[in-house]
């Protein structure tokens, strides 16, 4: 059995699993933004799942870069009270299994690749617009190698913030991410409903697009997270951007909604934990 997790900047969601599906619901808290509060609320979770049977190993994903040996965030702008902290290594000390942490929309993007809007492709590049921005590229099926980690949602879209001058911050993450936007309109992104809004932040979205296309030349594009909801960004808006933006290419890849929800995280630690364990 495996326990798979997805700690996000807003959510933190934990379930146990086989090699063919989740076992059960998953569990879906709010997570804690203090390290021990979170690793207790994470034990605990585990705990009550681990009786189904023996653990063959725990894969999850976390919101923000992490070192190069995998074992903690580096930073994050949602998940402070984390960084800094030895997430991999405090879990090996409870639980006499492999622990893999991934960064949680690596971890997306490839559940994407393997059961949703990505599967058939060669290279997806996933990219998230939630709390805040980011995303991974897949190569056949695997995350791609990195240095440090993939993050999209920090690429500079407008140095001087020609486009958005009330923008706090001049990259993707500052201009589209539901944090911004609630700072920027004092409101809830789905409470907004004017079209106007929606269509400038799907303008927004499409230049960071247009460089991720650039760089890394994929199959697809799926775009998910919670500002890419029914009331959100929609994606036709985006790929109308896009196709008046992007010079170099002749044609666009293909731009897709994800498929898997809030849960994408959890089936991505399923494809990673059936590959290698």
């Amino acid at each position: 059995m495996y326990i798979l997790f997805d700690i996000g900047g807003t959510k933190m969601r934990v379930v146990a699993a086989n090699r063919d599906k989740f076992i059960g619901e998953p569990v879906v808290v709010s997570t804690p933004k203090d390290f021990e509060e979170g690793l207790a609320t994470l034990k605990r979770i585990i705990d009550n799942l681990e009786h189904e049977a023996p653990v063959t190993a725990i894969v999850g994903g976390i919101a923000g870069p992490l070192d190069k040996e995998n074992t903690m965030l580096v930073r994050s702008p949602n998940l402070g009270g984390w960084v800094g902290h030895d997430i991999k290594n405090a879990l090996r000390e409870v639980y006499k299994a492999p622990i893999v942490l991934e960064n949680d929309a690596a971890l997306v993007g490839l559940g994407e690749a393997h059961f949703g809007a990505g599967r058939g492709n060669n290279i997806v590049a996933y990219i998230t617009v939630s709390t805040g921005v980011g995303g991974a590229r897949i190569i056949d099926g695997t995350i791609d190698e990195t240095a440090v980690g993939f993050e999209p949602g920090h690429q500079i879209i407008d140095p001087d913030n020609t486009l958005c001058p009330e923008c706090d911050g001049n990259d993707l993450e500052a201009y589209v991410s539901g944090t911004a936007i609630e700072k920027r309109y004092g409101m809830k992104p789905f409470e907004i409903h004017d079209p106007a809004v929606w269509d400038k932040l799907a303008l927004y979205l499409a230049y960071g697009l247009n460089n991720t296309i650039v760089h890394w030349s994929p199959d697809v594009i799926v775009l998910g997270g919670s500002m890419m909801k029914d009331i959100g960004i929609p994606v036709p808006l985006v790929k109308k951007h896009l196709e008046d933006i992007m010079k170099i290419f002749p044609t666009l890849p293909a731009i897709e909604k994800a498929e898997l929800g809030d849960f994408g995280g959890l089936y991505g630690a399923l494809a990673y934990a059936r590959r290698h364990y």
